[in-house]
């Protein structure tokens, strides 16, 4: 401790000395020294000289200063990891300066503040809709945020405040509210009943998003058939599986699909210490498409028979070797990856390049399996190995040598000829050919003839089919000046060419 620091509490009457020198030092005892020493630590824990000096001099006892102290730290602790919670969220998602003031705002508010901030969200979200099992839920649950949030706590209540002032929020639970409020649910119905539907419905979605079964392919009729048979128990006014019943529940799921509305009920039970369900969208679009694939049992099924009654828009044999023409032109495209493109991005969302090629080699695995009546190749399988080349090269000489086995042209395939898987093997290495392309910055300038050609059977399988989140294909694209046939056909498909 220096000295000047002594003269300087001695000053402000922390610790007065207990006696002068004739030349005017300052002396102190041993009970002095052991004051200033007081001091010196109550200074290190943050405690203001006022307060310390009313210790020292005993008007106040140490444990009550203590007490009231370490409260006051506590309350900082908590602002603190409100206001770390605010500069995290500055980090990962860089906040406009309107936005930043916000977040700052809410990391200021007490617990009363921020009960209120969302009680009259909630009240305005709701307005004067009826009563309803939802509406009256979502007026009773408010964020508790604990005297000790934990550092996940401090960053969902910042972003629950920024998102409670959000209109498009607001406008969601309000129609949500009005939909349960017209259409309550039967007398009988169990309690949990609703929930148990909800969560049978994502676990068989999510095994057939696993299965790779496309939402708008007819093997998703049956998982959509056994859907709608649980669901039905809690509906009121229904005869069974029919074109009212799925009209009513796509109605439903569109009611409640709001991403903004499902991250409000994550951040009020993370908030709130509750367990917090994962996000269901990518099951609810799936779910969606299928039913719009399939308005009624057998839809997609029947809209299937209806295209493959088409004629071909090839001779078989010219098919066949168009097939084998693709296959080459594909095949010189995945000798040009490089081990560096492997991570790169593709037309595909959600696919890299090597997943691209995992999926190229797939297909004619899984062509040529069915060409021969083998088992359908594993979907999740890895279908590249270490060698990309010669993993695509196997797999497409295989599928030719299937297409080319004497009389497969003409054999059934359950409702198809065997020239028909070859038209698949054609369109998939036409499109998916024409994204590894433009993947690796090559030519999209793709078998033109066969691209043109090839054109009207695509519109002729794909053309009713939903261009919605969680189908196979996004809305159709327009092509740009000069687009080449193939980008003609990818842009048909929802692939993006700008």
């Amino acid at each position: 401790m220096s000295v000047k620091l002594v003269r300087h509490w001695s000053d402000i009457g922390v610790v007065p000395p207990v006696a002068r020198t004739a030349a005017g030092y300052r002396r102190y005892d041993a009970e002095a020294v052991a004051r200033l020493r007081l001091a010196r630590a109550l200074r290190d824990l943050g405690l203001g000289m006022a307060v310390i000096r009313e210790v020292v001099s005993s008007d106040r006892g140490l444990p009550e200063v203590a007490a009231l102290h370490a409260a006051a730290i506590e309350a900082r602790i908590r602002t603190l990891r409100l206001q770390q919670a605010v500069l995290r969220s500055v980090t990962d998602r860089r906040p406009t300066l309107e936005e930043l003031t916000t977040m700052t705002d809410l990391a200021r508010l007490s617990a009363a503040e921020r009960t209120a901030i969302v009680r009259d969200f909630t009240a305005r979200a709701v307005g004067d809709v009826g009563p309803s099992a939802f509406r009256e839920g979502l007026l009773a649950v408010v964020p508790d945020l604990p005297d000790e949030p934990t550092a996940a706590q401090a960053a969902a209540w910042i972003e629950l405040g920024e998102l409670v002032r959000d209109p498009r929020l607001a406008a969601a639970l309000r129609r949500m509210a009005r939909y349960a409020a017209e259409h309550p649910p039967p007398a009988h119905d169990p309690a949990g009943a609703a929930e148990r539907v909800t969560d049978f419905w994502t676990r068989r979605v999510g095994e057939a998003m696993a299965a790779g079964i496309a939402a708008d392919s007819p093997t998703a009729e049956p998982v959509v058939a056994e859907i709608v048979a649980a669901w039905l128990p809690t509906q009121h006014g229904l005869d069974g599986d029919g074109a009212e019943a799925r009209r009513r529940l796509l109605e439903q799921l569109e009611v409640a699909a709001d991403p903004r509305a499902e991250r409000y009920w994550q951040l009020m039970c993370v908030i709130n210490g509750m367990p917090v369900r994962p996000g269901i969208a990518a099951e609810g679009d799936w779910l969606m498409t299928a039913l719009r694939a399939s308005p009624v049992p057998g839809a997609r099924e029947a809209g299937v028979a209806r295209a493959l009654d088409t004629p071909g828009a090839l001779a078989p044999e010219a098919l066949l070797e168009g097939c084998a023409r693709i296959l080459e032109e594909v095949g010189a495209l995945v000798r040009a990856v490089t081990p560096a493109q492997l991570d790169d991005p593709t037309p595909c969302a959600g696919w890299n390049v090597r997943a691209l090629l995992d999926h190229l080699t797939y297909e004619n695995l899984m062509w040529a399996g069915l060409a021969r009546g083998a088992p359908r190749a594993d979907h999740d399988a890895d279908h590249l190995g270490s060698d990309h080349v010669a993993a695509f090269q196997t797999a497409a000489a295989a599928t030719l040598a299937e297409f080319r086995r004497p009389g497969m042209l003409a054999e059934r395939y359950g409702p198809a000829p065997g020239w028909r898987l070859v038209e698949q093997v054609v369109i998939e290495m036409l499109v998916h050919g024409w994204d590894l392309a433009r993947a690796i910055g090559a030519s999209t300038d793709l078998a033109p003839e066969l691209a043109e050609a090839m054109e009207p059977a695509v519109r002729a399988l794909y053309g009713d089919l939903p261009r919605t989140p969680g189908g196979s294909f996004a809305p159709e694209q327009e092509p740009p000046p000069g687009a080449t046939h193939a980008d003609r056909l990818a842009a048909y498909l929802g692939r993006p060419l700008a």
